[in-house]
């Protein structure tokens, strides 16, 4: 599926969508350069899933962890990893063990480490807006 998200609530309404089609445990990859609105795409489904405290981009700290209502959600950021064994010392697997939703930017930097996702989403800055594609697999489960 492609859209074109044209503005910031665009990209909001879209997240916020994610919170009643994602199941409680999946991974999604997102894709995109900086400023693409990754991060926005996640403060908005943590927004529609309830959560009212601050959703900051992981950069530096490579994953935030959310709890909300029972449901756990984690966003990861691998922009900064400069080896993707990092993720082994970081204990990656338990996340995934845990169970929840995990939102992992820059993926590409955790190839061999990480799992195949449920979904992609890749956002790329056009014009005023977003063109969003979003791949959703099979083997995700609800």
């Amino acid at each position: 599926m492609k859209v074109y998200l044209q503005d910031t609530e665009a990209t909001e309404q879209f997240g916020a969508k994610l919170w009643s089609l994602l199941p409680a445990k999946c991974l999604v990859f997102l894709h995109g350069d900086l400023g693409a609105g990754k991060t926005t795409l996640v403060r908005a489904y943590l927004r529609a899933a309830g959560f009212l405290g601050t959703v900051k981009s992981p950069t530096y700290t490579l994953v935030e962890e959310y709890s909300v209502g029972g449901h756990k959600i984690y966003h990861f950021d691998l922009y900064r990893l400069t080896d993707p064994e990092e993720l082994e010392w970081i204990g990656i697997k338990d996340y995934f063990n845990q169970g929840g939703v995990c939102f992992i930017e820059w993926p590409g930097n955790g190839k061999g480490f990480l799992p195949e996702p449920d979904m992609t989403i890749t956002l790329s800055v056009e014009g005023a807006g977003r063109s969003m594609t979003c791949n959703y697999f099979l083997h995700a489960k609800k």
